[in-house]
């Protein structure tokens, strides 16, 4: 029997150091790219691979999170009364429906994987999805979407995979290759964040994750690893390891690191690029920039 992926998990528990000052009293996760928030993102490609239940693993100071997924009464009446429909509908687009949504906290910072963990009274025996909001893609198919569609076909787990320089495999988890089928990969293990030189491939891990019980059963065990903390991308391999398949998914679309500053630019200028009500004014500024620092030179 094939089973459906209508669950997923949001990691958002992090203190966003890297942004500081800014996460001092703001959740990283509600920062904008153009108008629009990281994780309104996450939660978008979600709904459009056909999740139906959203579990977000929180910490102290989130709640400016769980209040923008609430409604706003006060708003929507000034909209209605003044006729912007236009804002009313992006507005509502917003809303989560009660007990669509759940929040648990993780109390301590323990990694990924224990993050994942913290969900599994939540998860029961199914197969769930994994959306870490840092990572936004832009595609044309939203890739978790892409991602169920690879699911329905293997009924395995899947972790979704780009190609790194060999300097940067110590910053992800990387895939040990069995058998390289175009986007979809079969793997004989995992390994994570090894120094270069050392890494089995190029195939870097990044997220989104659908997985099966089977790893939230090994995630029981709290065992540490890189970091010393409870990796995900550990017990992913370690059911691997009693026979359950594990598949890369190279995925299309263009992957932004937005946890990091850089990646975070790159991703507002892609995106309002891509807005046809912000194309024009941003590369006419882009250009003259860059014509007056030519000129200067």
């Amino acid at each position: 029997m094939r089973t459906k992926v209508t669950k997923a998990i949001f990691p958002v528990a992090g203190l966003g150091t890297r942004f500081l000052p800014a996460t001092k009293s703001v959740p990283k996760e509600i920062m904008t790219l153009v108008d629009r928030p990281l994780v309104q993102y996450a939660i978008d490609e979600a709904r459009a691979a056909g999740i139906k239940e959203f579990i977000f693993i929180t910490s102290r100071g989130k709640g400016a999170l769980e209040d923008y997924f609430d409604y706003a009464p006060q708003l929507e009446a000034e909209l209605r009364r003044k006729g912007k429909d236009d804002l009313l509908e992006i507005l509502k687009s917003t809303n989560m429906d009660s007990g669509e949504v759940a929040y648990m906290r993780q109390h301590k910072p323990l990694g990924l994987g224990h993050a994942v963990w913290c969900a599994r009274r939540l998860i029961s025996n199914e197969p769930f999805a994994v959306i870490l909001p840092d990572d936004v893609i832009a595609a044309d198919k939203p890739c978790l979407a892409q991602m169920v569609e690879a699911f329905e076909e293997t009924q395995s787990n899947i972790v979704a995979a780009m190609e790194v320089p060999d300097s940067m495999t110590k910053s992800y988890g990387i895939l040990d290759v069995k058998e390289d089928m175009g986007s979809i990969v079969s793997t004989k293990g995992m390994v994570e964040k090894p120094e270069a030189g050392t890494a089995p491939s190029n195939l870097a891990v990044i997220g989104r994750y659908i997985l099966t019980p089977t790893v939230l059963q090994k995630l029981n065990r709290k065992q540490t690893g890189a970091g010393g903390e409870i990796q995900l991308t550990d017990a992913i391999d370690a059911a691997r390891e009693e026979g359950e398949e594990v598949y890369g998914f190279r995925f299309q679309g263009q992957r932004f690191d937005c946890g990091s500053k850089a990646g975070f630019l790159q991703a507002t200028v892609a995106f309002a690029l891509a807005r046809d009500d912000l194309r024009d004014d941003l590369w006419n500024y882009i250009s003259d920039m860059v014509h007056s620092e030519q000129a200067a030179q």
